[in-house]
């Protein structure tokens, strides 16, 4: 059951972000396909490592479905080497190509026109997709309203008393939505140019979104930023702007949750 609280709770941590940072560019892609390959490689990686697994495929020319599809696995596995655990996400991205030709004839279009929840459910039963990865591809590449929960997120949350220990995944993102979901137009706004953001604009994350699906993007990339150089397994709270909410509070030592996102974006 969601404690309302706990709801308003959420809704101020993400103005609080907005306030101080604005809308981040992420994600750093040129197509809806390179945000999946780039979903894929990203698990359990820094993305500075990702960058360079990208750059690998836009050189040889394959950073496409019909360049997957026909490039050998074990060609795959050199190019998306710097990625790290680069023979499974191989595999993987190769099986996602095979359920996009078996389900949607190669099409993302006809992919992303299915309801979300149904997508989802087949995105989660293919090798290797969790729902971090899951809900990335759906949000990012498909524009589909759902949050992206990841280790910082739940890290955050933690700290700050709104979720425990135990809280699942599809608790936290319920709880988000329908924390940002539930706020009106008049409060939440669509985030302008950010001052720090953490990435150059590209044509994905300069791509028009709903509502709901651009503020869940956002809520998502401010939450990595903080983690990443703010809420680390030492924090520095004098610094974030998530500092008040804490109201005299010493955070808990981060835990090693599993996820994909540790050090990633």
């Amino acid at each position: 059951m969601l404690v309302s609280s706990h709801l308003k709770l959420v809704r101020e941590h993400y103005l609080a972000l907005v306030h101080r940072w604005g809308g981040q560019n992420w994600w750093p892609a040129q197509s809806r396909f390179e945000v999946i390959v780039g979903a894929y490689l990203t698990q359990n990686t820094a993305w500075t490592n990702v960058e360079k697994a990208m750059a690998n495929l836009r050189r040889a020319r394959v950073l496409s479905v019909k360049g997957l599809r026909e490039i050998s696995l074990a060609e795959l596995e050199q190019l998306v080497r710097p990625s790290g655990y680069f023979r499974q996400k191989a595999r993987k991205i190769k099986t996602f190509i095979q359920f996009l030709d078996t389900q949607y004839g190669g099409s993302l279009d006809r992919m992303f026109a299915q309801p979300t929840e149904k997508l989802r459910s087949e995105l989660l039963a293919l090798n290797g997709v969790g729902p971090e990865t899951a809900d990335s591809i759906l949000l990012y590449a498909g524009n589909h309203p759902v949050f992206v929960v990841d280790a910082y997120t739940r890290r955050i949350l933690e700290r700050h008393g709104i979720i425990g220990p135990k809280t699942k995944y599809d608790e936290i993102r319920v709880l988000i939505e329908q924390a940002v979901g539930g706020a009106g137009p008049e409060i939440l706004r669509v985030p302008g140019p950010g001052s720090e953001p953490r990435h150059p604009v590209s044509r994905m994350s300069a791509r028009q979104r709903s509502r709901l699906a651009q503020h869940y993007n956002e809520f998502h990339a401010l939450i990595v930023k903080t983690g990443n150089e703010l809420c680390r397994s030492t924090p520095q709270c004098e610094r974030c702007p998530l500092q008040h909410f804490l109201k005299g509070q010493q955070p808990r030592k981060a835990r090693n949750h599993k996820g994909t996102t540790n050090s990633k974006k």
